[in-house]
């Protein structure tokens, strides 16, 4: 291990919060618990800042796979910093097959990503097709993120419907997505629900989270009440 994944990992330790582990342990049911150390994202993100801006971050980025669930969420909000789409894509494929959580997978995209959807979307595509759970959840995690409001077309709704699988993490992030669709784009994706379009789990799924959503109305909820499979 070099000087500076030892620095990396000594920092960490030193930002250890055992209470926040404690809790944090309970959102990951079946994750190691030697493997948390309990930093607090914010200090996390801070850390990422000032790690980025180092000649040598590299060595970091390429020394995978990481030990800690700390470092592989320090080595995610670092590669999101990448402005460039070319570089980003390189550093994002080089470090999905790693990811095994559903927190590390949902919490970051490249900088790059926002303006070049156009380019990403192949990118995209690809990740769905993958056999890694994380890896689909990214993808959808992606779609949602940047293609429900200016950048939507209707053709993104069938590209995450053709998504069948058995993962619990991959049909909890379709249901997330189709729920989000609904608040931003009501009318295209209402059909998915009263065509029955999705797999019954996933379709009673984006129900309740459309349900428990702030950005849906009163009226609205009580329809899709109606839509549910019993």
């Amino acid at each position: 291990m070099n000087d500076l994944i030892n620095e990396i990992e000594a920092r960490l330790f030193e930002l250890a919060d055992p209470e926040y582990k404690a809790f944090h342990r309970k959102l990951m049911p079946g994750y190691a618990e030697d493997r948390i150390i309990g930093v607090r994202t914010p200090l996390l993100r801070k850390l990422a800042n000032e790690l980025s801006k180092r000649k040598n971050i590299n060595e970091f980025i390429d020394s995978l796979p990481h030990r800690y669930y700390e470092e592989n969420n320090l080595h995610a909000f670092i590669i999101s910093k990448n402005k460039n789409l070319e570089s980003s894509i390189l550093e994002v494929q080089a470090f999905l097959p790693y990811i095994d959580n559903w927190a590390t997978c949902d919490c970051w995209a490249p900088k790059s990503f926002e303006k070049n959807t156009d380019k990403l979307l192949p990118y995209i595509k690809s990740w769905l097709a993958s056999p890694h759970t994380y890896t689909v959840r990214y993808a959808l995690g992606t779609l949602m993120r940047f293609y429900l409001d200016e950048d939507f077309k209707p053709e993104y709704l069938e590209i995450a419907t053709k998504i069948r699988s058995e993962e619990y993490y991959i049909n909890m992030m379709l249901a997330w997505y189709f729920a989000t669709a609904l608040a931003k784009q009501y009318n295209s994706t209402i059909p998915y629900l009263t065509d029955h379009k999705l797999s019954e789990w996933v379709h009673n799924k984006t129900i309740q989270k459309a349900i428990e959503s702030y950005r849906i109305s009163d009226e609205t909820k009580q329809y899709l009440k109606t839509l549910r499979i019993k």
